[in-house]
């Protein structure tokens, strides 16, 4: 899903850029919005699978939020019950793509 201000607007994202500019020291305006897009994980580790975790193999509807500041880019990831929290992928890991699975309410016609 491409970000629209109603998007962008979202407790959600905005959690995200709170994060975000607390932990790089710098002011919500210049945090950029890159992308944000409802997606189904597949499993609970919400994509973003840490080594030596277990993780229940259950489908779990969330969100990714690409931010940029200081010209980097940063993967929010959400879902569940669990707030966005940033994605730092540890070595021997790789992201778990999320499920090509419609949003419920959602259609492709």
């Amino acid at each position: 899903m491409a970000s629209s201000n109603a998007v962008v607007n979202t407790p959600q994202v905005r959690s995200a850029i709170e994060d975000l500019a607390g932990r790089e020291s710098i002011a919500s305006a210049d945090i950029e919005v890159v992308s944000v897009e409802e997606v189904v994980w597949p499993d609970s580790s919400l994509g973003c699978p840490q080594p030596g975790m277990r993780y229940l193999q259950v489908l779990q509807d969330g969100m990714r939020i690409i931010l940029r500041a200081k010209g980097r880019e940063y993967d929010y990831h959400s879902g569940g019950n669990r707030a966005p929290f940033l994605c730092i992928q540890k070595a021997g890991k790789r992201p778990s793509p999320p499920l090509d699975i419609p949003a419920p309410g959602k259609s492709d016609q």
